[in-house]
């Protein structure tokens, strides 16, 4: 049987090297990988594209990635939110790269890579700097755009609870961009509360199939981003 339960974040990141493209889940503090990200922030790795919703709050997480000059790219809705302290900076210095998406289209976008559909029609955007450059068609009436699907190297990813196998469960709005993630990645790296034994989870209630999770992570007590912010923490 392929392991899939790894013996620290560290070790699940090793791999991620420079220049790759990592979706990181979460909404806002919601089902934030912070001890997975922390590690990718330790391990150096630099260029590299970011699929998210949104660029962190103060210096910890997604924040702290981006901080420490690894993340040359960002995909995303939110930009700029509440605590928002690095990615503006930057941005406005010319020190990296937004892509700026609707959050609906961005989640479709994200599904349909993960179900191999290379592109879409979405009404959203139409008549906005958004659209611009973007290929155009009419259906019953009605100006549409194109978008293109998205796939990434990773795929960080918080859950609840997962089995040997990676069958995840997730504790609600933190499934948030969880599962359509853990499709869109060559490579889904997830963070778990609690790793189980296979049976125990029950299979009307699994959310992610272990067949979309590569690597599995016990973390019992994750950090919350909202404390560490609020703390003043930074990382590292």
């Amino acid at each position: 049987m392929i392991q899939k339960r790894w013996s620290s974040p560290a070790d699940a990141v090793a791999d991620i090297g420079d220049g790759a493209s990592v979706m990181i889940g979460g909404f806002g503090e919601a089902g934030s990988p912070i001890e997975l990200i922390h590690a990718l922030v330790d391990k150096g790795s630099r260029n590299l594209t970011v699929i998210s919703n949104n660029t962190g709050s103060g210096r910890v997480g997604l924040a702290a990635l981006i901080a420490n000059g690894q993340v040359a790219r960002m995909i995303c809705s939110y930009p700029r939110s509440t605590n928002s302290m690095v990615f503006p900076e930057l941005y406005r210095a010319g020190k990296i790269e937004l892509e700026l998406v609707p959050q609906g289209t961005l989640a479709e976008r994200i599904r349909a890579g993960g179900a191999g559909i290379p592109a879409f029609f979405t009404a959203t955007a139409v008549g906005t700097q958004l659209g611009e450059g973007k290929e155009r068609r009419t259906f019953d009436g009605r100006d549409y755009v194109m978008e293109r699907g998205l796939r990434a190297d990773f795929a960080l990813v918080r859950a609840d609870r997962g089995d040997r196998h990676g069958n995840l469960v997730y504790t609600k709005t933190a499934r948030n961009f969880g599962p359509i993630m853990c499709m869109a990645a060559k490579v889904a790296i997830v963070q778990v509360r609690q790793v189980v034994e296979s049976g125990c989870i029950d299979p009307e209630a699994v959310v992610t199939p272990g067949i979309f999770v590569q690597r599995l992570v016990e973390v019992p007590c994750p950090e919350q981003e909202s404390h560490l912010v609020k703390e003043g923490r930074c990382y590292p």
